[in-house]
Parts: structure tokens; C-alpha cells; sequence
């Protein structure tokens, strides 16, 4: 038996609670680990709000890393052979928040040992969203692209990943977290009022791209001015202004992106072992503790990403 997190019923953190489950012995293409970190991310929360009741109860956490410590018969995992003892992350996990899991192994991948625990286990859904905001807007090198919320979770990921590509990108925040934006390589500009005037200050040739991580009105507002194709916009939080305003919006679930994200998972695992890529962690939380860590990211403020350690 382990303990793992579960929502019994539809609703937020507030109905989460934190059970003994049965680990099953993986089968053909299955490892068990031994989890080491947890992640912690929006959509935990997010995706337990609503729902038909017979789905429920529903495991909580979508990736970790940790030990292999069992593997099951005639299987590799993504990165390729594997061995109890081996440490590994794993995305798109169910029901991560817990001691240990057995999971596919096509969403197991070796960590780089170079990569702590905490971080790999942060890594892969804000990489992978990242990576697919630039999938859309096809950015390239040479772009001039504007992030909205360039402090948070997926703006860091996307200020490392579009520089890879040698993209100029202008990141929105809040003066507080300028010095965040800039040590990931964007030039800060900060929101509210005027956002407009300064991004044109900033970029007088123009921006070629925005990317919305906030979904307010002002960023799509502000995107739809400086922005001259529509095609080059792209959110993951403003799903109604996306629809009325002919732009893009995004989500892990839409097929297209699923399968993209899927397939990028390796290459950002090998960025991070190369140092390429990195997760600022700023708080871990036993994990007996998920509500205040949970708590802690919903406030807006958590300095960057936040790990449960079983």
C-alpha cells in the first residue's frame, strides 16, 4: 500500500484527501517507481473542479520523478532501456501526488544527473506548453516575440526555449519579477497601464509573435495591436477572447497538441541535462502538505515552481 492524493469528489483542493491505495506489479510495458518529487501545477486543481461524478475519485498529480523499483517484463521506457534503481521522470502521469506509482513506460524518460529530483519533476508540463505555443506561431530565429506572464511556470520555460532558437523576446511582469524575466534572457516590460506604448518603445519595428500565458483582456488586447497576423497569436488561459478574436488558443487535451507534446518530451529532457533549460524551484512542501503547497501556487506568488517530497 502507498499513500496518494485523490479528489473524491468534483471540486478544488479543499476535498482532497490523502488515502492508502494497492501499488499494482507492472506488467509488459510498465516500471514502478519509487517517487522521490512530485510536481505541482495549475491544473491539479484545475481539472478537479467539475466533472460527471461517476469519474470520481480522481488521483492528483501529473508528473514526478523518482527510482525505478520494479520493471515489468520485456519492457524500455521512452529513453530506452531501464533497471530497478535507475532515476527517471515521468509525464503525463495520474495520480502522481503519492509514494510510488506504476506507470507506462512510454512516459518514463531518464534523468539527467544533473537535474535534481524537484526540478525534474517540474520539468515536462511547462516545457511541453511552451514548446507548443512556439509550435503554433511557427516562431523562428530572427522573430521578435512578446510573452505575456514571462515570470510564471511557462514564461521562464518559453524565454529559455525561444532564445534557443534566436528569437528577441519582450516578457511581461510585474516589477518584482523583472529581474526574472531578465535571467532567462527576455527584456522585462511591466504590465498594466501603457503596456501598449511600452512594448512599442521597446520593439519599434514591430513584434512578429505574442504568447499569452496570463489570459487577461489587456494581453490580447495589447497582442491584437502590436501583432499584424492574427495567426501568430497564440494562449493558453483566454479561451473566449481566443474564439471571438480569430487567434489561437491551446490546451493539453486537443489532440494535435497532445501528440506534439508527447513527442517533445525527450528533447527538452536532453535541454535540461545540458543545462539549456532550466526549473527555478522555489519552495518544497512534505507530501502530507499538497493543500499548502497548492494554496501557495493559487496565490499568485510562489517564486517559481513548488515540489511535493513523499
Amino acid at each position: 500500500m502507498t499513500k496518494q492524493w485523490v479528489a473524491p469528489r468534483a471540486g478544488g483542493s479543499e476535498v482532497f484527501e490523502l488515502v492508502d491505495v494497492e501499488v499494482p506489479a507492472p506488467g509488459p510495458g510498465e516500471v514502478t517507481v519509487r517517487v522521490r518529487a512530485a510536481g505541482v501545477n495549475p491544473a491539479d486543481a484545475k481539472h478537479t473542479r467539475t466533472g460527471d461524478p461517476r469519474d470520481f475519485p480522481v488521483p492528483i498529480g501529473y508528473e514526478v520523478a523518482g527510482v525505478v523499483s520494479a520493471v515489468g517484463p520485456d519492457t524500455t521506457i521512452a529513453s530506452g532501456p531501464v533497471a530497478p534503481g535507475d532515476e527517471v521522470l515521468a509525464f503525463r502521469v495520474h495520480g502522481g501526488w503519492t509514494e510510488e506509482i506504476t506507470l507506462p513506460a512510454r512516459d518514463v524518460f531518464a534523468k539527467p544527473a544533473g537535474l535534481g529530483f524537484a526540478e525534474a519533476a517540474n520539468l515536462l508540463l511547462a516545457g511541453t506548453t511552451a514548446a507548443d505555443l512556439i509550435r503554433v506561431t511557427a516562431v523562428g530565429d530572427g522573430d521578435t516575440v512578446l510573452v505575456h506572464g514571462a515570470s510564471g511556470a511557462v514564461g521562464v520555460s518559453l524565454l529559455q526555449q525561444l532564445r534557443s532558437l534566436g528569437a528577441r523576446v519582450i516578457g511581461t511582469a510585474s516589477a518584482a519579477n523583472a529581474d526574472t524575466v531578465r535571467r532567462f534572457g527576455g527584456e522585462w516590460v511591466a504590465y498594466g497601464d501603457g503596456l501598449e506604448a511600452r512594448v512599442r518603445d521597446r520593439a519599434p519595428d514591430g513584434v512578429d509573435v505574442a504568447l499569452d500565458c496570463v489570459g487577461s483582456d489587456e494581453a490580447v488586447d495589447v497582442s491584437l495591436a502590436v501583432v499584424a497576423d492574427r495567426a501568430r497569436i497564440a494562449t493558453i488561459a483566454a479561451f473566449g477572447r481566443a474564439q471571438d478574436a480569430g487567434i489561437t488558443a491551446i490546451g493539453g487535451t486537443q489532440p494535435e497538441s497532445a501528440a506534439f507534446r508527447d513527442a517533445v518530451r525527450q528533447r527538452l529532457v536532453d535541454l535540461a541535462g545540458s543545462a539549456a533549460l532550466v526549473v527555478p524551484v522555489a519552495r518544497t512542501f512534505p507530501l502530507t502538505e499538497a493543500r499548502a503547497a497548492l494554496e501557495l501556487l493559487e496565490s499568485g506568488h510562489p517564486g517559481g515552481k513548488i515540489a511535493l517530497l513523499p
